[in-house]
């Protein structure tokens, strides 16, 4: 390097000595986080299940109660990040972790789909704050030779709630009511309030940015358009629909209108300059492409090993735990190959395991042995670790220290809108394929109950359990049509993890990313003054 970063002296001796206690506490605002998500996608089936088991939540709410947190932590973390770079990240971490848990109290009491999606969104206001936060305070309490180690621990605790997050959602639902998936995430706020007042120290930008609220209504309003209309697509089975394609256009037209805005804005919540490097721009791309296919197959996983293979949510959670293990064990020992073979060979090869692992799923039938299941989630979670763990340290290390808020908010982000997309796009197509499968076994049902039963296998197998015998023959082309459907939308996701693939390996540097990087660096730290 030819300027270090932040001088040894600007940590103190006393926040230094704590450094991993002060990871162990960011972790655990981290788990709440991603706990909250590995949780729901165990409860899926039960809440698309009618009451009073569940709220008989269609696909297309299903799908906008994991979206709506998506879409509005995506939109507000450039704020976020801002804001905690202004006013001080423990306070903001504090503020967050306040109404995550607020939230999270007030979605385990919601009496219909519209209540939990609305409650899901004000999760999501204060993860919002969390995140950024938890990353930025990672930068500031280690000195530069020790991130890479801290942020593959972090990026380990990954793997632990997604580890953690089944199996206690599984044996909550065994024994309580749905809305227990959200209610535990209180308990453990209140324990990361106590621990972090005690023990994390707070930081801010010394010269911090003003915030942007046209930009991020414009972001906000344009992902809600463009996922929207995706969902819609999939929900009507037709995307030349006048009203799927106008919302889709009118979402790229405000997404069109928030990049050019933060172009000339002096004050921008996302700093588009920072993209004109290629290697922090290819990390970017890496993490969205990822996340746009793993999180698209993780919607389609559970319904196959619940509804069509016929595991409980707690047995479900517990087939997880190959991809959760996989991460703790590799995430924090990634740096260790990178620093072996380099950037690209590291996540190029993470990006094809992840390829090889959708396209296994579409080999998947009703009676595959469930251990070759567990080695797809293994490898998975293998090729997770070695992506997210290198891109993750090129993308904070490519900005200064201080400005460790906005590279932590511009992570997330395209991870978020990245696995927002997945979810939209993939839950789309699987909707699609659903759909022109099961149409023809329908016939024999009254009209009324054709477009309900035709929309998800879960709606078809409600639908066949309150016909009693007459429905049973609703079973097998439902499960056959539903694996047809997860077929195609597994190949769309390899396809979307190689063309991640083939970015990395063109733009990510090998074993030369120092020198590389530090060539960049004066370029970005002037674009950020």
């Amino acid at each position: 390097m030819t300027t270090p970063a932040v001088p040894a002296s600007r940590i103190p001796e006393a926040v230094h000595r704590r450094r991993w206690a002060i990871l162990g506490v960011l972790m655990l605002s981290l788990l709440i986080v991603v706990l909250d998500n590995s949780i729901l996608n165990v409860a899926i089936k039960t809440i698309a299940t009618p009451a009073p088991t569940g709220l008989g939540a269609t696909q297309s709410e299903i799908e906008w109660a994991i979206n709506a947190y998506t879409l509005v932590f995506a939109g507000l973390l450039f704020t976020a990040g801002l804001i905690g770079d202004r006013l001080g990240r423990k306070k903001v971490l504090l503020g967050g972790l306040l109404v995550f848990g607020i939230g999270s109290a007030l979605a385990a009491e919601s009496g219909s789909p519209g209540q939990l999606i609305a409650f899901r969104a004000l999760m999501a206001l204060g993860a919002a704050f969390v995140m950024p936060a938890t990353l930025a305070v990672l930068m500031n309490v280690f000195e530069r030779e020790e991130q890479p180690k801290a942020i593959g621990i972090w990026a380990g605790g990954v793997g632990l709630a997604i580890a953690i997050g089944p199996i206690t959602g599984g044996a909550l639902l065994d024994h309580f009511w749905w809305g227990s998936v959200f209610l535990i995430n209180v308990p453990i706020v209140i324990v990361a309030l106590a621990l972090m007042v005690w023990l994390v120290p707070d930081s801010r930008d010394p010269s911090p940015g003003r915030l942007d609220p046209i930009g991020v209504v414009l972001s906000v309003v344009g992902l809600v358009l463009l996922v929207y209309g995706i969902i819609k697509g999939g929900e009507l089975a037709d995307f030349t629909d006048a009203k799927v394609l106008s919302t889709i256009v009118a979402g790229l037209i405000v997404l069109a209108a928030f990049i050019v805005f933060e172009k000339r804005s002096d004050h921008p919540s996302l700093d588009v300059t920072y993209f004109k490097n290629k290697v922090f721009s290819a990390a970017m791309s890496a993490i969205a492409l990822v996340f746009f296919a793993l999180m698209g197959v993780t919607f389609f996983g559970v319904f196959y090993t619940q509804s069509v293979r016929g595991y409980s949510p707690l047995e479900s959670g517990l087939l997880m735990l190959p991809l959760a293990a996989a991460q703790m064990i590799f995430a924090p020992r990634a740096r260790l190959v990178v620093d072996r073979f380099g950037n690209k060979a590291t996540t190029t090869a993470g990006l094809i395991v992840i390829a090889a692992t959708l396209a296994a799923f579409a080999g998947f039938e009703a009676d595959t042995p469930i251990w070759l299941l567990e080695v797809v989630f293994f490898l998975m979670g293998t090729g997770m670790a070695h992506i997210m763990t290198p891109t993750s340290v090129v993308i904070m290390q490519a900005l200064p220290r201080e400005k460790a808020g906005s590279a932590s908010a511009l992570s997330n982000t395209f991870r978020q809108v990245g696995g927002a997309l997945g979810i939209a796009v993939l839950g789309s197509v699987l909707s699609t394929a659903y759909r022109d499968g099961i149409e023809g076994k329908l016939g024999l049902l009254p009209p009324g109950l054709r477009d309900t039963a035709g929309e998800s296998i879960e709606a078809t197998l409600g639908v066949a359990a309150k016909l009693g015998p007459r429905g049973q023959a609703l079973v097998d082309p439902a499960n056959d049509a539903f694996l047809h459907a997860m077929h195609v939308t597994a190949l769309c996701g390899t396809v979307v993890a190689l063309i991640g693939a083939v970015v990395v390996a063109v733009f990510l540097p090998g074993r030369t990313t120092p020198p590389q990087k530090d060539k960049e660096e004066p370029e970005l730290v002037a674009a950020v003054d």
